[in-house]
């Protein structure tokens, strides 16, 4: 009777009781544990020094009270594994002495971070070419910390007290060691489901609507071309409306032969621009097949060099990347891309990295197989290309097996993200000693690494059957992003920076990653020619290394790179 009694009674208990939360065994400061507040201001400091690219004092300010979170979560669960196993703990005046020697040291690493924190960014910023910040505003960004340290808390707060409502009912039914962890893989799986098919699914089909409607598709699409030559034009393949604004600004707005002649001094051709958008057709394969004979409508097999390009997630193309190759051929080429999603490319990547994979492995398996039909004295030259998320699938398409017995020309991939499987394998069989920002791989005559401070090497032209280039700045966190960098530092960062790196980059577990992933959704936030921008005179290099145009000289390379170097937008046309 009596350990009924206590059983009941111990049901009874608040559910913080239970957990031994007494107030003598935990030193408290405006309501937070301190050892735990402590590890959160490490984290704050630490998120001050630089990475890739300079933030600004309002991303900063989330950056800051994030970390802090995420540092007194984990301070949390380590005074909770502590108690758990049942450590001893310091009491009274003793936890308040050994709380002061820990606090002096962190609010000193505190006050000078702070105190630096301007300069850190300055580093980045006078290395990509931007003038020093002179609007840091520091009480700004501490008062914008705190705000979301708040936050952060208050959403911990809450899901903790999910879990103690949760875990209090089933103590009725079980054991209190069960009803522990079955209250907590309840607590999880209700934060799981709101946040994915709640928060995170109104989030993407709000930015995909955002971004479909920002294509101009159908209704608002301006007036059809009326050059037959035109894709999208009259007796195309191409229906207009469906183009969507990238499309229809690559097909039309290229350079065209009276503008490469100008630059040539010779008869020049007008380049073939394919370009099918996402709303032509729910299948990719389809979207391919239309791609294809518009190719073949335009007579794009008849043309000396014929490049399969992967769009960005938005569907855009880089007039940077393909403007130089179409004045490097003298206009003697086609060009088609396919696209596969209206999102962003981060959004894509996340959700839509399927769609992207499926359109580039069927637009150039078609496109291949058609090609590898015709005979082979009388075929273009073929290349792909893609930047970005575009890249990625252009590599995924990149089938060797497929290749092996009648391979393709080559290809220069531009800003390939750090999931790309190929280039993570040709970075990992890099020479030794060899920098992991801008690798050697074996002589070079399969692949080649380039920035915009050092090209392929154009004076070794001992390439094989097959040239690939990839293009990347050191800058770039689109590329250099490490998911492992929660625990370890990237191989970059244990070596020497790259010119458009700051030296005073340091890692910090934990902290380091949510610093990379901030720099992701910042990665074009630096000048061009530096992060995630690559521009058209860096891009010449490497399509010269890979396409190897027939009689250009040096002279004909400085001349396009003045002329890629006007006012004239990202690429080089009037």
């Amino acid at each position: 009777m009596s350990d009924r009694r206590t059983r009941r009674h111990d049901l009874d208990l608040p559910v913080r009781e239970k957990r031994g939360h007494c107030p003598h065994r935990e030193v408290r400061l405006l309501g937070f544990a301190v050892l735990p507040l402590l590890l959160g201001l490490v984290f704050f400091a630490a998120s001050l020094t630089p990475s890739l690219i300079p933030r600004h004092w309002l991303f900063q300010g989330v950056l800051a009270g994030l970390v802090t979170g995420v540092g007194y979560m984990l301070g949390q669960l380590f005074l909770s594994a502590w108690r758990a196993i049942e450590l001893p703990l310091l009491r009274g005046k003793a936890a308040r002495v050994a709380h002061s020697l820990v606090a002096i040291p962190v609010l000193a690493l505190w006050v000078w971070d702070v105190s630096q924190a301007s300069k850190w960014q300055d580093t980045i910023r006078l290395r990509v070419g931007m003038d020093p910040s002179e609007d840091y505003r520091t009480l700004g960004m501490l008062g914008l910390a705190v705000a979301v340290f708040l936050f952060c808390f208050l959403i911990g707060w809450m899901v903790q007290e999910l879990f103690d409502i949760l875990r209090s009912r089933l103590y009725r039914v079980m054991p209190a060691r069960t009803a522990n962890v079955l209250g907590l893989m309840l607590a999880v799986s209700v934060v799981f489901v709101v946040t994915r098919d709640g928060i995170v699914a109104w989030a993407f089909d709000a930015a995909d609507e955002s971004y479909e409607a920002a294509q101009d598709l159908f209704a608002t699409a301006p007036p059809a071309p009326d050059d037959p030559d035109t894709a999208g034009g009259p007796g195309s393949f191409v229906d207009w409306a469906a183009m969507g604004q990238p499309g229809r600004n690559f097909v039309t707005q290229g350079p065209t032969a009276a503008d490469i002649s100008a630059l040539s001094g010779a008869p020049a051709l007008d380049p073939i621009r394919v370009y099918v958008g996402r709303a032509q057709d729910d299948d990719p394969e389809v979207r391919a097949q239309i791609a294809l004979e518009e190719l073949k409508r335009l007579g794009a097999f008849d043309r000396k060099v014929l490049i399969v390009a992967s769009p960005t997630g938005t569907g855009w193309l880089d007039p940077g990347g393909h403007d130089p190759i179409e004045y490097l051929h003298n206009g003697d080429i086609a060009t088609v891309a396919v696209q596969y999603s209206y999102l962003q490319s981060p959004l894509a990547l996340i959700f839509e990295t399927a769609s992207g994979l499926d359109q580039a492995t069927d637009t150039m398996r078609v496109i291949y197989q058609h090609w590898r039909s015709l005979p082979v004295d009388d075929r273009p030259q073929f290349y792909v290309h893609g930047i970005s998320l575009g890249a990625w699938s252009s590599m995924y398409s990149f089938d060797l097996f497929q290749l092996i017995d009648d391979p393709i020309q080559g290809a220069l991939w531009t800003g390939p993200p750090f999931p790309s499987n190929l280039w993570r394998r040709m970075v990992a069989a890099r020479d030794q000693g060899s920098p992991y920002v801008l690798p050697q791989v074996g002589d070079g005559s399969l692949v080649r690494f380039m920035s915009q401070f050092d090209g392929p090497n154009l004076d070794n032209d001992d390439w094989g059957r097959l040239r690939i280039v990839f293009m990347q700045q050191g800058s770039d966190p689109i590329v250099f992003y490490e998911p492992s960098s929660v625990w370890r530092a990237p191989q970059w960062m244990r070596e020497p920076p790259a010119p458009d790196v700051s030296p005073a980059m340091r890692f910090v577990p934990v902290v380091t990653q949510f610093q990379l992933a901030l720099d992701l959704a910042l990665s074009k936030a630096l000048p061009q020619g530096y992060g995630h921008n690559y521009i058209a005179r860096d891009y010449i290099d490497g399509w010269i290394a890979v396409t190897a145009p027939e009689g250009w000289t040096a002279e004909q390379t400085k001349r396009l790179k003045t002329w890629c170097s006007l006012d004239w937008g990202l690429g080089c046309r009037k």
